[in-house]
């Protein structure tokens, strides 16, 4: 029978969290993970109180807005319209790039592309500056959903990350 023997190099420690440093927290996961309601988006010229009765019935804070061609211009903040729609400071029938807040798109500041694809870390660094994200595809032509802080704090609660 052989006999065991010990080796002179020591057994390897796992690596502490002040050596992991930027290791990805969320293990590899990705926006599909989240499981997000599929997006509705509405035209420019909706009426907005078409935009809040949708809004209430699928229980969203933020809705993307699209012009003609179906591309994303600005967002509808429901709860901001309906304080206004309560207060009589919104007529029914107002369309809503009336009371829509329009991205920003300059040179300065490009467009950040969130796919299902990408990294729940790089959709955390675009949250810290934006209350909501837009999940596209690659092509940005079609919205596939809307992710938000809370759908990535649901999902840390949910993995126990």
């Amino acid at each position: 029978m052989a006999a065991i023997t010990s080796t002179s190099s020591p057994v390897p420690s796992l690596p502490t969290q002040e050596f992991l440093g930027n290791v990805d927290k969320y293990r590899g996961a990705v926006v599909e993970d989240l499981q997000l309601p599929p997006a509705f988006s509405l035209p420019e010229n909706e009426a907005i109180s078409r935009a809040i009765e949708l809004a209430y019935e699928r229980d969203f804070s933020h809705i993307p807005v699209l012009d003609r061609h179906r591309r994303p211009v600005g967002y509808l903040d429901v709860t901001q319209l309906k304080s206004k729609w309560e207060a009589g400071k919104a007529d029914p029938n107002d369309k809503v790039i009336s009371y829509m807040t329009k991205f920003k798109r300059t040179t300065s500041e490009p467009y950040t592309l969130i796919t299902p694809l990408s990294s729940l870390s790089d959709l955390e660094e675009f949250l810290k500056t934006n209350i909501f994200a837009l999940v596209t595809d690659n092509d940005r032509k079609f919205v596939l959903a809307v992710a938000t802080p809370q759908d990535l704090y649901n999902f840390v609660s949910r993995r126990g990350f």
